[in-house]
């Protein structure tokens, strides 16, 4: 009789490519040593700690103590991601916190990416130790240095593909410039998030644009003086085309007629394949939405179209002009249309999932009593595979306000949807959709079951990522 442990040593990697949790791949290192041998780098690849994880500080603690520890274990690390980090290090059992922190970075030395975004846990000497792994591309950190590290350090960081910088001081943004030259054009992607900061400045952005010129992704959030004319110094030093843009909450005055005409006039957006926008309230709502038509022709090659309203809830029905025009320019090449704090029609989410034939992401705002009629539209779109719905719950409140979709409901709409769905969220729930296959009594395949089951993915679902200012 054969066992599983017969197994030919050349199917493995392929059945572990298939696994995704840390706790699959600790259990197959126990298996035997040869086991052991091909799931421990997947097990150390990549490392998440976010702030929602059960006893997350601990746990970081056990990370880096075997990090530091073994440096055959850590040289498997290649994408390191802490949300979450005690801001105190201190010193227990005779042992210094930080230092074994250092030295399990250090041991990195194979490290691609790394993420480290809790306010005041970031110092020098971390910075110092992450500086050791020459495969470093992707730098994501907390900009807010408050004395706890010193910005010059960053200068150190060259030859990066991607930064990311997030509610950063005004430190760290006089280094920027320096950085970004030393940097070079390795640098491919852009990112800086505030909350509502003067910090950033069309000025700012014009000093450092000479040094963005191999730029495709760029993405501002929250930066409250920055205009059209600010992101148009960033577009005219790009000469291969800006491929994925971001610009969410920044300075009321931002001219979008203006922009257009220079987008227009300078085909900017000729590789464009992703735009985030927030709603501009401070302009009338009609020639906004004529704007953004405008301004994203069927020329524009877009793939990706996301929007939201940053603070208040948008129930006007004179948005849905703008998502059908839209949909008709960009009906060939869409695959996410993404929508937040914005009231949608199933009018209009049907004609999205009938026209857009390639759409695999929908993210909508409808109200909850559509709910039972949302799985009709959905069936539409037969490529479709994440889907998230969200009701505002002052526009249901009552006895029949429902906060969470209950898993039955939800059920019941994946149901109608074509079998390629993976994922389906309602508010602030998330399931991932298993598929069971069917089988008669002489075992021959007969059908697909799905079922919604408790979402384990690594990753943020998109949803909670897209709005945040």
């Amino acid at each position: 009789m054969i066992n599983f442990i017969d197994l030919p040593l050349d199917l493995l990697p392929v059945i572990l490519h298939h696994l995704a949790l840390p706790r699959h791949f600790h259990e197959i290192c126990l298996v035997n040593k040869t086991f052991n041998r091909f799931a421990t780098p997947r097990l150390y690849e990549r490392i998440s700690v976010y702030s929602w994880h059960k006893h997350g500080k601990e746990k970081v603690i056990l990370l880096f103590l075997s990090l530091s520890r073994y440096p055959h274990v850590a040289q498997h690390v290649r994408r390191l991601e802490l949300r979450d980090f005690p801001k105190y290090l201190g010193s227990s059992d005779g042992t210094d916190t930080l230092e074994m922190v250092v030295d399990g970075l250090k041991n990195c030395t194979n490290l691609h990416s790394c993420t480290w975004t809790r306010d005041g846990s970031l110092n020098s000497k971390i910075l110092e130790a992450l500086q050791c792994s020459q495969s470093l591309q992707t730098l994501e950190i907390n900009g807010r240095d408050a004395g706890n590290y010193d910005p010059q350090l960053l200068l150190r960081f060259i030859g990066l593909r991607k930064i990311s910088l997030i509610m950063p001081s005004s430190s760290v943004i006089s280094v920027l410039r320096p950085w970004l030259q030393k940097t070079g054009t390795s640098l491919t992607s852009l990112t800086i998030i505030c909350k509502t900061s003067p910090i950033i400045t069309n000025a700012k952005l014009e000093l450092v644009a000479p040094y963005l010129s191999r730029l495709k992704h760029f993405h501002l959030t929250g930066c409250s003086k920055v205009t059209h004319e600010g992101i148009e110094s960033i577009l005219s030093a790009n000469g291969d085309g800006i491929v994925s843009l971001g610009l969410e909450g920044l300075s009321p005055n931002f001219d979008v007629s203006q922009f257009r005409l220079y987008c227009a006039r300078t085909n900017a957006f000729r590789r464009l394949r992703s735009i985030t926008l927030t709603v501009n309230h401070q302009t009338p709502l009609n020639n906004w939405m004529n704007e953004i038509v405008a301004l994203l022709p069927a020329s524009v090659p877009l793939e990706t179209f996301q929007v939201y309203s940053s603070g208040k809830f948008m129930e006007d029905p004179a948005t849905e002009r703008l998502w059908s025009d839209l949909a008709i320019a960009h009906q060939d090449r869409l695959t996410r249309f993404s929508i937040h704090r914005i009231l949608i029609s199933l009018n209009i989410i049907e004609d999205i999932c009938r026209r857009c034939t390639r759409l695999e992401q929908l993210f909508i705002v409808i109200e909850q009593g559509s709910l039972g009629k949302l799985g009709t539209c959905l069936a539409l779109a037969q490529n479709l595979r994440v889907i998230h719905v969200n009701y505002p719950m002052k526009a249901s409140q009552g006895e029949n306000a429902i906060p969470v979709l209950p898993e039955l409901d939800a059920q019941e709409i994946i149901e109608r949807c074509n079998t390629n769905i993976t994922q389906f969220g309602c508010n602030t729930r998330v399931w991932q959709v298993n598929r069971e296959i069917l089988l008669d009594r002489h075992g021959a395949p007969v059908g697909i079951k799905r079922r919604v089951m408790r979402y384990e993915g690594l990753d943020i679902p998109e949803p909670f990522l897209v709005v945040r200012t």
